[in-house]
């Protein structure tokens, strides 16, 4: 297990573990979502390729529509 920051909150989750697969296991759905990644937004291009490190630090905005 690795501790990260998100949101400003101490997380744990599982070593060797994708951008993606984290948001899938906080339930939220990681097409409404934008995510800061230690410091600098991360473009979904990259998401399949970012593993989440000891002491990262991600900022995780949900998108909401409305009108």
């Amino acid at each position: 297990m690795i501790q990260l920051q998100v949101n400003g909150e101490q997380q744990t989750c599982p070593s060797s573990l994708s951008l993606p697969e984290f948001l899938l296991q906080l339930n939220l759905k990681p097409q409404l979502v934008a995510v800061e990644y230690n410091g600098e937004i991360l473009h979904r291009q990259f998401w399949q390729t970012t593993y989440l490190q000891p002491g990262d630090r991600l900022e995780i905005v949900t998108i909401v529509g409305g009108g």
